[in-house]
């Protein structure tokens, strides 16, 4: 019976999604574990069964394969070492910035940016684990039986992969880094930094045998590593060893033309969504309004080239069981900055505007790189007003003033487009003097300022970043479905278009700014050709002249990494983006007001220190990065 029990696990398995199941896995392993005290196992020799022979067989590795999947969940939920310290991300209170003393520690990166952070143990920590398994699978394979050879040198494929993107994300955050190739079978302390141009050395080796060999995308078995996202990542790779920082990486001219050809291979196979919205869960602006259903997306869209997935089922949709992670699921819609939990008519611990965590605040130059009028993704990124949930009878505006009655569904705050600031009091609302609008009314200045006795003026207020936002799930850190987008063929266009202006040449589009337009147009959807105007001084929030950023000649890197900002804000590239380009200091002093206020970013910020666990553990002297 037991036997049976088994051979029926391990056929649903087979017919699960990629490794949304993953858990199941786990089960069959516990099931091996505990039988063998069983008089019925010993009868039927079952109990003979081990992990090590299970891995041989042709079920067993497909198990195996699936098991280097679930942990890029947890490894995307790491996100302060690539979103905070930059121009698009940091702390709140930005009117506090340079008058306080202390300073967050991602932002500031002063003393205590060093290698004690947590945040750097944590992430190594998952990208080794991640490497490790991926060994497992490539060591593993010689010794599987009976299964079809074309299947298995696909999934060794698939493992060399992920394998290349967590040694590629940890070779930009330290440099020279440990990159075991093999499977680890017994305990060793001792830590060996290889060189990081032999780190893309082998990663761009395995890219490219690879590509050769997996599939192209099938509808079929969604949710696999694909010839697509070897060809992605590939074109980053080298788009960031071209730019060989400090003469390190092994880079060359020639690497910038590699990066464009891959580039335009994805571009050729994963066309654009029609709209951009189409890419992220659809919903309305106003809670009261809502009747979409919770995650309603389109997973599956053609210019998602590879997602981590999540879905509906809480027993199946958390990271790994081994991480001691208590989110479950996607937490994309409640960590970005601000919230609705204390304005009037709110609800504590609502589904409808969910929970915000404000751990990553959008910067003051973010709202202002966009056209508010007819960039589509400005509708969608930032929520221009919030709505009361239910009805707040006799609510004060402000102190002294007259009480008002809201009822559910009311507008009580509006944020003014950066480009189009109220200028007299009458536009303003009830919660200052003279004014007559029955909510508030914040510029675009008054952003995340304490100002006035008005329940609406404060360092919380500014508008929500709910690009990832969706409606109807219930109130908690995580509990979110939609898959999230780490690679998609929009990003494969601005890849181009940066090679190109690092000299590559022969581009399928024509020039970088072909590239660069195509997506732009997207964005302005009905008003593509027009010219989109964004603040010629986004840092300065008075400022209201205004230029445009459509692409009318050359192109520049700072044009690059703007239109990257509006158009992959958010999606776990910022500060690897920054480190390719060495723009972090320039921009981060520029537009993040702690990193300013600081004044301590240096140029040996560009790489991060070893995590001092792994100093300690190591049995050699392991030497650290310079400066730390």
């Amino acid at each position: 019976m037991v036997e049976q029990n088994i051979k029926s696990l391990t056929k649903n398995i087979n017919k699960m999604k990629t490794y949304k199941n993953w858990q199941v896995f786990t089960a069959i392993m516990l099931l091996f574990a505990t039988v063998g005290c069983t008089d019925l196992l010993d009868e039927e020799a079952v109990s003979l069964q081990t992990a090590d022979s299970y891995y041989s067989t042709p079920d067993g590795f497909e198990d195996l394969t699936r098991s280097i999947y679930p942990l890029y969940r947890d490894i995307i939920r790491e996100r302060t070492l690539v979103l905070r310290g930059t121009d698009e991300f940091s702390a709140g209170a930005w009117d506090q910035a340079a008058t306080s003393t202390t300073y967050p520690v991602e932002d500031a990166y002063d003393l205590n940016f060093n290698a004690a952070f947590e945040p750097l143990a944590t992430l190594w920590n998952l990208l080794y684990r991640e490497v490790n398994r991926t060994n497992t699978v490539i060591t593993r394979a010689d010794g599987v039986v009976g299964m079809d050879e074309a299947l298995k040198e696909d999934r060794v494929a698939e493992a060399m992969v992920l394998r290349s993107l967590a040694l590629f994300y940890a070779v930009q955050q330290w440099g020279d880094i440990p990159m075991p190739l093999v499977e680890t079978t017994s305990a060793n302390k001792e830590l060996i930094r290889v060189p990081a141009a032999d780190v893309y050395a082998q990663i761009i080796a395995d890219l490219t045998a690879a590509e050769a060999t997996l599939p192209v995308a099938s509808s079929t078995d969604y949710g696999r590593v694909t010839k697509g996202t070897a060809q992605f990542l590939l074109s980053r790779v080298y788009l960031t060893r071209g730019w060989n920082f400090n003469g390190s990486l092994g880079g060359s001219a020639s690497d910038f033309d590699q990066a464009l050809n891959f580039a335009d291979k994805v571009i050729a196979a994963y066309p654009l969504a029609a709209n951009y919205n189409d890419l992220f869960p659809q919903r309305v602006e106003n809670p009261t309004l809502e009747t979409n259903n919770p995650g309603m997306q389109n997973a599956k869209n053609d210019e998602i080239v590879f997602a981590v997935q999540f879905n509906e089922n809480t027993l199946t949709n958390a990271g790994d069981a081994t991480n001691n992670e208590s989110i479950i699921g996607n937490d994309y819609h409640s960590i970005f900055g601000s919230g609705a939990d204390d304005i009037p008519g709110s609800v504590a611990r609502s589904s409808a505007y969910n929970r915000y965590l404000n751990k990553f605040i959008a910067t003051p130059s973010t709202y202002r790189l966009y056209d508010p009028n007819i960039d589509t993704r400005h509708d969608h990124n930032w929520v221009d007003a919030l709505y009361a949930l239910i009805d707040a009878p006799g609510f004060v505006p402000a102190e002294g003033a007259t009480p008002i009655d809201i009822a559910a569904g009311d507008k009580v705050l509006e944020f003014r487009p950066w480009d189009n600031p109220v200028t007299t009091a009458a536009e303003r609302g009830l919660d200052i003097v003279g004014g007559t609008m029955p909510y508030a009314v914040l510029n675009n200045d008054e952003y995340g300022r304490n100002e006035g006795n008005s329940n609406y003026h404060n360092n919380t207020k500014f508008p929500m970043f709910w690009k990832f936002w969706e409606p109807g799930i219930p109130y908690a850190n995580g509990e979110g479905t939609f898959d999230f987008a780490l690679f998609r063929s929009a990003e494969a266009y601005l890849l181009a278009a940066e090679a190109i202006v690092k000299g590559a040449s022969g581009g399928n589009l024509g020039g970088a700014d072909m590239y660069y337009n195509e997506i732009v147009d997207r964005a302005l959807g009905a008003n593509a050709g027009s010219d989109p105007m964004q603040a010629s001084t986004p840092e300065d929030v008075t400022s209201l002249v205004a230029s445009s950023y459509r692409a009318a000649g050359a192109v520049t890197i700072d044009m690059i990494l703007d239109e990257r900002m509006r158009e992959l804000m958010g999606e776990y590239n910022r500060w690897y983006d920054l480190k390719r380009t060495e723009t972090l200091i320039d921009r981060a002093n520029k537009h993040n007001p702690w990193t300013k206020a600081s004044g301590t970013i240096a140029a040996k910020h560009y790489l991060r220190p070893i995590p001092q666990q792994e100093i300690d553990l190591a049995s050699n002297v392991v030497p650290q990065n310079d400066g730390y």
